[in-house]
This record gives C-alpha cells, structure tokens and sequence, in this order.
C-alpha cells in the first residue's frame, strides 16, 4: 500500500462510500416496482428483491475486500463505479426486455426477474466500499477508526437512499428516470474519481476503459426504447387504462399484471367482470330495490361498484377508501370519476380507514382491495372483519372479492375466519370452484342476520351467471379444517401462491 499522500481526500472516500452504498438501496427499491408489472407484488417478490439483493451485497464487499488486497485499489475503483453505473441503467431494458417474454407469477419468474434487476450493479458497487478502505488505510493503528468512519457513512448512504427514495422520489419521478439518473451520476462520480486519481498517482491508476462508457450510454439508449407496460406510475401500481374494441364506452384499468377494473362511461349498470356481477346481484336482493344505502367499499379501483350503486339506489350515500391517490387521478382523468357528498373518496389505507370509521352506520361493505393477486393481509384478519362488523348495522352486509386457485388454502382460511366472526356466511363461486378444481374470483358474503341465499342465487341466474351460492353443510364441508387468520399469524400470500 503507497503511503497516505496517494490516499483520496477524506471528503471523497466519503462521498464515493456513501453515493456507492446509496445507488444500492436506490436499486433495491425500484428494483421491487420495476419486476411489479409482470409478476406481480406479492411477499414473494419482495422476499426475492432483498434477499438477491442482500447476497450481492455480501459477495461485492467479501469479493471487494480480497481483491483489494491483492491488487492496488487504485487501478479499480473507478472502473468499478462506472461498470456498476451503467449496469443500473441498463437493468431498466434488461428487465423491461426479460419481463416481456414471461407470462404468469410463477416462482421461476419471480426469482429471474428479480435477479436480473439488482445482482450484478449490487454486487460491482458493493465491491466499492472495502477498497475505499484499503485505500484510504495508512496506518493499522487507524484502521478501527477508517472502517469504523467509513462503515457508518455507507449505512447512512443506504439509508438516505432508502427514505429519500421511498418518500420521496417514487413520489415525483417515474421509476425509469430514478434509475436511469442513479446510474448516470454514479458513472459521472467513477468517471470524476479516475482523473483524481490519475492526477494524483499516475500511471494507470483510475483508467476507465471505454467500453464501460459506452455500455452506460448504451444502456440509456436502450432504456429509451425499451417496452414499458405503463402509461403511467403512481405511488403503488403501473397503470393504464385500455379501451375496449368491443363496446366504444368501455375502458380498462390495468394495475400492474391485472386487468383490474370495467368502467362503462356511459352505462354505469353495464358490469363487465363475472365477479363485479356477483357483488351486484347481492347489493340487489339486501334491500328493497331502489332503496339508498350507506355504502363503505374498501379499494377503489375504477369506483364500478359505487358507480352501479349511485345509478340503481339513488341518494346511496358511498365512502371509498382507495390507498392509491394515483388510481384516484386517473379515475378522475380518464374514467370520468365525478365525486360529491354522495360519493365520496379517501385516500388511505383500507385497515386504517375501518379502524377510524364510526360504528353501526352502513347497510354495506364492499371489499375489493388487491396488491397484485391477494387481499392485503391486514384486511383478512379476524381483527379487521371484527372492524368490518363493527361499521355494518344490525342487518347490515359484508360482501368481499377473493382470488385463489386449487389447492384454494387462501379462499378456506379467509372463509373460517368469517365464520369466527359473522354468524352467517355464504360462498358465491362457480360449480368448479366449490369443488376445489379450479380458481379464479370468488365472492363471500357476511352479517350477522340471515343472508337470502335462495334470493342471491336467483340474482345470480338473473345476471347470466353460473355461480352457485354455498351455505350450511356445503359450505362446512369446503372450509374443512382450515386455519383461522389473525393479525398474529396471517400468511395470506402463502396461501394463495404455495411455491414449496
């Protein structure tokens, strides 16, 4: 090792430790929204991210370390910044390219995905640090107070990164740009400390060659053209909305890999999906036709359910609760979303919105809140139906969307818990469903008075719908022995995607 005189500034090995250990939680971030589109955001994918994630980190550092020792950091460390900006800008195409030729959630694709958007750049810019520490070591009486020193400001990098990111960024700037202007000033940074190197030790020291430049302005480029399933992000989802080529006032809301919601915009009481028909034909049979009700539906969506209920029970009085303030623009820009006293939207998370919801006030809760295929799981639990209870009056009803196929653990789980609850329950699913040979959407139906059963699957045939409605023994039967769900031991989307 060269004497001190050949070491970086402080204020530089600072600079480059904390940008280098920054860039990496910024990749871990978007890495998790940048895979959503086409797989899905499931405990799975999450699970992928940070644990690849966290492996690159530990073979960069371990990697970096050895080869520091052996080889003078100097020659290195420049190189490396600038082959791990680039690569970050280059996982944007290499992800967008790879999530296109994929279809479905399945865990090969969560895991490949989630590989290909952060092990590489995670692993060369984790590399980063240590032979900043070998650099920057003169003396071994200094070396508890260099790793020390340039260990906390690496953390306090990550952890600049992860809240400016999280909080901030994603908030104003589409994932691509994050990525895209990470990358940049990481290369910028590697290209900055290669002329100060050479400047200060000659030689080849801080030479970057210059197919790293060109695979950073490559990697733009094809982050330019690359296929985007979004036309727009918003705080939680790729979204886009579709016309339907069969009927001219029909439009789709596609929230990452799902097509989310049907939105007639001039015919509320055209209900597209088999599901919303379900949901429907239980609103029309729990009150007198024509009666207003006081409605709470938790999610959003496109608002079909609000929207069908304002048209055939006017004076309903709705509160959506949707947690997306991004899917609420584009209702109101795309898919003619006028709110008023009747019809009213939150933006707030579902769990939260019941918990501050006052108690015996609605005729009907409607549940239809996904994050990628699953109910999120704080509002599956026996704690959030016992919210659900408390915010229905006496005769009140709870009607709530699920999706799960065979072995259809999530569906049973989620009905016993109802039942721990809610005196009366019914299943509403299509023959196959019943049966545990297939999947799809199915819709439970809750209260703590008896539920007309006979009535909503007369409904249900009046919608074209080949739905049955199970109760009693049918119903005991399907359940089984099947776990009861709590806020201590929820693992909905284990569940619903048994990947062991």
């Amino acid at each position: 090792m060269e004497p001190a005189a050949h070491a970086l500034p402080n204020w530089v090995a600072a600079a480059v430790t904390f940008l280098c250990s920054g860039a990496v939680l910024v990749l871990e971030i978007v890495g998790l929204r940048l895979i959503a589109p086409y797989v899905g955001v499931t405990l799975q994918t999450s699970t992928a991210i940070i644990g690849f994630a966290l492996a690159a980190i530990a073979v960069g550092a371990w990697t970096g370390g050895a080869t520091a020792d052996r080889t003078d950091p100097r020659r290195l460390l420049a190189p490396l910044m600038v082959a791990g900006g680039a690569l970050v800008v280059a996982v944007l195409p290499l992800v967008r390219f790879t999530g296109s030729l994929l279809s479905g959630a399945d865990a090969g694709g969560v895991l490949l995905l989630a590989a290909v958007a952060v092990v590489v750049p995670a692993a060369l810019l984790s590399a980063v640090p240590p032979m900043v520490v070998k650099l920057q070591l003169a003396r071994l009486s200094e070396t508890g107070a260099v790793v020390g020193r340039l260990s906390g400001i690496g953390t306090v990098g990550g952890i600049a990164a992860t809240f400016g990111t999280g909080f901030l960024l994603i908030a104003v700037l589409p994932s691509s740009v994050i990525l895209v202007g990470t990358g940049a000033l990481t290369v910028v940074a590697g290209v900055a400390v290669g002329v100060l190197l050479r400047r200060r030790t000659g030689g080849g020291a801080g030479q970057v060659p210059v197919g790293l430049l060109v695979l950073a302005v490559s990697g733009a480029g094809l982050a330019a053209v690359a296929p985007t399933p979004c036309d727009e992000e918003t705080a939680y989802h790729c979204a886009r909305v579709v016309a339907d080529p069969a009927r001219d006032s029909g439009r789709v809301l596609m929230l990452d890999t799902l097509r989310h919601s049907y939105v007639d915009l001039a015919d509320p009481t055209h209900l597209e999906f088999e599901y919303v028909r379900a949901v429907a034909a239980v609103t029309d049979v729990v009150a007198p036709p024509g009666r207003p009700l006081s409605a709470l539906h938790i999610g959003g969506g496109g608002l079909t359910v609000p929207r069908y209920l304002a048209e055939t029970r006017p004076g309903t009085e709705s509160l959506v609760i949707e947690v997306d303030p991004g899917v609420v623009a584009i209702d109101r820009e795309q898919l003619a979303l006028e709110t008023s006293a009747r019809l009213r939207v939150r933006v707030a998370d579902g769990r939260v919105g019941l918990a501050e919801e006052p108690g015996g006030t609605r005729d009907l809760v409607v549940g239809d809140a996904f994050g990628g295929l699953s109910v999120p799981w704080q509002l599956t639990t026996r704690e959030a139906l016992e919210l659900v209870d408390a915010a229905l009056t006496d005769g009140g009803v709870y009607v709530v969307n699920l999706i799960d196929h065979p072995p259809l653990d999530f569906v049973r789980a989620e009905l016993a818990t109802l039942q721990t609850v809610f005196p009366h329950v019914l299943l509403l699913a299509r023959a196959p469903v019943l049966a545990g040979e297939d999947g799809g959407n199915v819709v439970a139906v809750a209260s703590r008075a008896p539920l007309p059963a006979e009535a909503i699957a007369g409904a249900l045939t009046e919608r074209d719908l080949a739905w049955q409605a199970a109760d009693g023994s049918q119903l005991a039967e399907f359940v089984g022995a099947a776990a009861v769900l709590t806020d201590d031991f929820a693992p909905v989307d284990q569940l619903l995607t048994p990947y062991g």
